[in-house]
């Protein structure tokens, strides 16, 4: 009875691709026999890993196998069964990390592309709403200006690497499941280039990089939000052998406004509204992102009630097109009220009937019948 490929991998079900690549590594490197020589198992559940590998490695099997088992498998490859290795190249970056060709082909080895560096810069939300060059300060490892990156002091020859005679590639004999097989990787010396200086650069030691700190502008888009990124190609950290530099990625923070709520390309403020205002009908101040404005408050407007100002929002990325402001009002009840204040206000409920305090839009459902509905 042959056990579950996925937990031989040691995976769940919805593992992805990665997931089970990396799994299948890890154990072929634990359960490899050259590797594990005290269990005297080690060979077959090595081939018990190539298998479960074989099988979730490729889509159509591993729709079958989730469907119908192994039986599914060997219905679906005509009786055969898999031979439990796994992709080849897959098993060779599990020992030797993907380094070099197996069969022990390789050269010198090309320009290789610099890895990626990163900053965090902190804006108001004025700013994001704008957009401005804000100037950003990081380290970045950039080509040496005294040797211009070819690692020798100025003046002196590169001449052929001893260690790898030039080749840029050092050879090494593995025992693997396959038999012998030789395994080229580059050289620990040269970087696989090939080629060494004479004389090393007495600024980067040889190494043709050396770290600075950079201070680079950046454009920040109108309308961009809090936690998003940019990308500046090139200005990541240099290359080797001649290759490109990396990309930076700035991430942009936009901490809370006191004024706002962000929401989308919309803001949400809250106005404070007396209840005789609110009442009677009133002009009131909020403040936007263009400076502060009156807004017409209409007779009887009730707490939470919205007022909405078109177009003073923040600007879309894409089109520029500005959302709107969505204010909320807060009735605010009267508080520390004098008698001459009490007598007043009790004249007035005195006064009032059930046109002037029942919703007109609520018809004759009461407003704990209106909550139960909501809820439901």
């Amino acid at each position: 009875m042959k056990r579950d490929a996925y937990e031989v991998l040691g995976v769940g079900r919805d593992a992805s691709q990665e997931d089970i690549k990396r799994s299948f590594r890890r154990v072929a490197r634990e359960l490899h026999p050259d590797v594990n020589r005290h269990d005297p198992e080690a060979e077959e559940k090595f081939k018990e890993a190539g298998e479960a590998y074989e099988i979730l490695s490729d889509a159509e099997r591993r729709s079958a196998y989730d469907r119908y088992g192994h039986e599914g498998v060997r219905a679906r490859a005509g009786g055969a069964s898999a031979q439990g290795f796994g992709s080849f190249s897959d098993i060779f970056e599990a020992f030797f990390g993907g380094e070099g060709d197996p069969f022990g082909r390789g050269g010198r080895a090309g320009p290789a592309q610099g890895p990626d560096a990163a900053v965090a810069v902190e804006i108001s939300l004025d700013q994001a709403a704008t957009g401005e060059a804000v100037e950003v300060e990081y380290e970045r490892v950039s080509v040496c200006g005294r040797c211009r990156g070819n690692g020798a002091e100025p003046g002196t020859p590169i001449e052929q690497c001893p260690r790898c005679e030039g080749t840029g590639q050092l050879q090494t004999l593995a025992r693997t499941a396959f038999g012998q097989v030789m395994h080229s990787r580059a050289c620990d010396a040269c970087g696989g280039d090939g080629r060494l200086a004479r004389d090393p650069c007495t600024q980067c030691s040889g190494v043709g990089r050396e770290a600075a700190i950079e201070t680079l502008s950046v454009d920040v888009p109108a309308g961009i939000a809090d936690e998003q990124r940019i990308r500046v190609t090139g200005g990541g950290h240099a290359g080797d052998r001649g290759g490109p530099a990396g990309d930076l990625y700035v991430l942009v923070r936009v901490p809370p406004d006191p004024r706002f709520v962000r929401d989308g390309n919309d803001l949400i403020s809250v106005v404070d509204v007396a209840a005789p205002d609110a009442a009677l009908g009133a002009r009131a101040t909020v403040p936007t992102l263009d400076g502060d404005e009156d807004v017409e408050v209409a007779p009887g407007t009730q707490p939470g009630d919205v007022l909405t100002l078109r177009g003073r929002g923040m600007p879309s990325l894409r089109r520029g097109r500005r959302g709107d402001q969505r204010v909320v009002v807060n009735v605010v009840v009267p508080r520390n009220l004098s008698s001459r204040q009490r007598e007043l206000l009790r004249e007035l409920a005195d006064s009032l009937e059930e046109d002037n305090v029942r919703d007109p839009h609520a018809g004759d459902e009461s407003l704990f019948a209106r909550v139960k509905r909501a809820l439901r």
